[in-house]
């Protein structure tokens, strides 16, 4: 049975920053750029039955970078929509609220552009694994896009709630790998590179 490997795009000008990118639609930076080369040798060491890339630039270079051919553009693996919090820091967003904000944590953004609760994603993400386990059989499933998104993945694959996902964090520019230990779904590698 075949393993999915998750892949977070490489560094982009707010990924670096800290700034929450969902909708917004940045390039890679040229770090970010050789971050998905370097990606090239050890995912060419899979087998991909299926290759799914978020719809957003920098996971499509991303995936072109690290010499994956897509299968499929998956709308499911769209970073979460972090509405009127879009481009802002946490550390900005908890001196505004004057507590700590964490979507982590307070699951949603509040307010009156609320974005996408991790409820939400968890529904996303389930959809995606539901789509990879189907070809699992054939070999490896890549699946290329965000931090927060594939974090929440990873905790579904897990079995757990989407604010596990806190406890999964995965570089700009490194994969993960979510695979079985006898029935069991577990995680055999996270945060490489």
């Amino acid at each position: 049975m075949g393993e999915i490997v998750v892949v977070r795009h490489g560094q982009t000008e707010w990924s670096r920053s800290g700034q929450h990118t969902g909708v917004t639609d940045l390039p890679l930076l040229p770090e970010g750029e050789e971050q998905a080369r370097r990606l090239a040798g050890p995912l060419g060491a899979y087998d991909f039955a299926d290759v799914r890339v978020s719809p957003r630039q920098r996971a499509g270079r991303t995936a072109e970078l690290a010499g994956l051919r897509p299968t499929a553009v998956d709308d499911d693996l769209v970073e979460l929509d972090y509405g009127g919090y879009e481009g802002r820091t946490t550390a900005a967003i908890s001196e505004e609220m004057g507590r700590e904000w964490s979507i982590w944590v307070d699951g949603t953004v509040p307010g009156d552009t609320p974005g996408e609760s991790l409820a939400d994603v968890a529904v996303r993400v389930d959809r995606v694994l539901d789509r990879a386990r189907t070809r699992l059989a054939d070999g490896d499933v890549a699946l290329i896009a965000h931090g927060h998104v594939l974090r929440v993945l990873a905790a579904r694959w897990l079995g757990l709630g989407p604010e596990a996902g806190a406890l999964l964090a995965l570089p700009a520019g490194s994969y993960g790998v979510l695979g079985h230990e006898h029935a069991r779904q577990v995680l055999t590698g996270w945060g490489l590179s």
